[in-house]
């Protein structure tokens, strides 16, 4: 069998004979070229180590970091030395080099039978070619015991860099709340792909993820449940920086999202000054939508506000607050636009950036914020009339709690049924016309968690549709068929049942 594995920085495609030592690499990267001679390789031993360039932590921490994935199924002992030049073989070389062609994110991975070297302008790059490493690797790599193999890995040469610069996933906390160390969990799988944004979804009806410390009541009331009655939950401010920080090492930002002015009964339920009436809503356990709002024309909405997002703001080390805007159905048109405005300029004023649901663009935000396009195609043409970026997350396509099938046992429809195949081909700057990749920032998958309960639930609606959305973000489009991803799809469930990923397999991917 011959597998097209490999693609060249144009559209001439590389045919590699499919063997053991053929890694299914994703997403798939710029130029790819495979030494064609037989029984080239790199084989790490108890005798390779790790040297980075003299006087860089963030090398030597990346560097850390690999010899960590190596050595718990190795049994190995690689250790992270500083090094100023390529001075012994039999090792791993990361080094930070002048290189414009690479950008901010992109790398140079070299495997010879004498050294692997990664090459990057940037840290992040680094980190990014330490993750084709891992998928160059044998699958067992990804072990949690010691796995007596040969440890090798052929010999090529790749230049890699990512078509968008925004490459997300969400995961909404407040449907269902999951815990630090599942976040931890989903991260960890995120910067395998080359993810690098992480989108919470902190407040909804159902919950209230995140303390506010001057509004306590917020989390003592308002994240006692979830939906159908299921436990509450909510992380203390140490809890969120817990996870800013740990996606931080792995260059993942994490945008946190505050949903107003609708979707928000459970702080109307925390608060009866929110409400119009003054008279506090019972605690929603459903997965109805648009029926609340926060009351717009009271001043106190707005000290509300400004409290929120300035704690918030003071613990996020992105640029980013995300303010939801969507399915306001219970908020008049003028009242929310008026809304809008004003929560633009609160966010602005604590040194933040605006993220909206695609909504918003009905409001007059200055082209500095950012539009979510989801479901409305015309507000994605009017965010690119007004030079709004766009992220692309059409709800047809990678909404991740959309069931595969009728058959899926968790999930909805209500955006139809998206399987693997659907999920994965297609090309966000044809996606909607008038909006080209001018105007797109990136893609983000988002997973909501009405039905998604526990970790499982995660895997099994994210993995595999996840892995697709990392490559639409990551490589360029020319790269990308079809038939080609679900070989090396089907190539790449080995590495995802080491992994011990509850991923959801169908007639692509058995």
């Amino acid at each position: 069998m011959i597998m097209l594995i490999a693609v060249s920085c144009v559209t001439k495609k590389i045919a590699v004979k499919e063997s053991p030592e053929v890694i299914s690499i994703i997403p798939i990267p710029s130029e790819v070229i495979y030494d064609r001679a037989v029984n080239n390789y790199f084989r790490l031993t108890n005798n390779t180590n790790i040297y980075v360039d003299k006087d860089n932590d963030e090398l030597r921490r990346i560097g850390q970091y690999i010899a960590g994935k190596i050595n718990t199924p190795t049994g190995f002992d690689l250790s992270v030395f500083d090094s100023g030049n390529l001075s012994e073989d039999g090792n791993i070389y990361l080094r930070i080099v002048e290189d414009e062609t690479l950008g901010t994110e992109g790398y140079k991975l070299t495997v010879t039978q004498k050294n692997i070297i990664i090459e990057a302008a940037k840290t992040n790059g680094i980190f990014y070619g330490v993750q084709t490493l891992r998928q160059l690797l044998p699958d067992e790599i990804e072990s949690n015991t010691i796995k007596n193999i040969e440890w090798r890995v052929r010999t090529v040469s790749i230049k890699d860099y990512p078509r968008y610069e925004w490459r997300g996933a969400m995961l909404d906390v407040a449907r269902h709340f999951f815990p630090v160390e599942d976040v931890k969990h989903y991260i960890d799988m995120l910067a395998l792909y080359k993810i690098n944004r992480l989108h919470l979804h902190l407040t909804d009806d159902q919950g209230w993820r995140i303390e506010i410390k001057s509004w306590p009541n917020l989390t003592a009331h308002g994240a006692s449940t979830a939906v159908d009655g299921d436990p509450g939950g909510f992380f203390t401010q140490d809890d969120y920086k817990e996870i800013i920080d740990y996606a931080f090492e792995r260059y993942i930002t994490v945008i946190p999202e505050i949903d107003m002015p609708g979707h928000t009964n459970a702080a109307l339920a925390s608060y009866p000054e929110l409400n119009c009436d003054g008279i506090a809503p019972e605690l929603f356990t459903g997965i109805k939508v648009g029926f609340s709002s926060l009351c717009v024309e009271k001043e106190i909405t707005y000290e509300f506000i400004n409290d929120v997002i300035g704690e918030l703001a003071q613990i996020t080390k992105g640029p980013y607050i995300h303010i939801g805007g969507d399915e306001a159905k219970s908020t008049k048109e003028e009242d929310y636009i008026k809304f809008i405005n004003r929560v633009e300029e609160i966010v602005k004023s604590n040194g933040k950036k605006i993220i909206g649901w695609d909504e918003i663009v009905n409001a007059d935000i200055s082209n500095l914020s950012i539009a979510q396009f989801w479901a409305t195609k015309s507000n994605a043409v009017k965010a690119s009339q007004k030079k709004v970026q766009i992220i692309m997350s059409p709800s047809t396509r990678i909404y991740l709690d959309m069931k595969y099938n009728p058959s899926t046992p968790i999930g909805l429809f209500w955006a139809g049924y998206i399987d693997i195949k659907k999920s994965y081909d297609w090309d966000p700057s044809t996606e909607i016309d008038g909006v080209t990749d001018e105007n797109i920032l990136g893609v983000e998958a988002p997973l909501w968690t009405e039905t998604v309960k526990t970790m499982n639930d995660i895997e099994y609606m994210a993995f595999p549709r996840l892995i697709g959305a990392a490559e639409i973000g990551w490589s360029k489009q020319h790269l990308r068929q079809w038939e080609n991803y679900s070989q090396r799809l089907n190539l790449h469930k080995n590495r995802l049942k080491i992994l011990d990923i509850n991923f959801y397999q169908d007639n692509d991917i058995k």
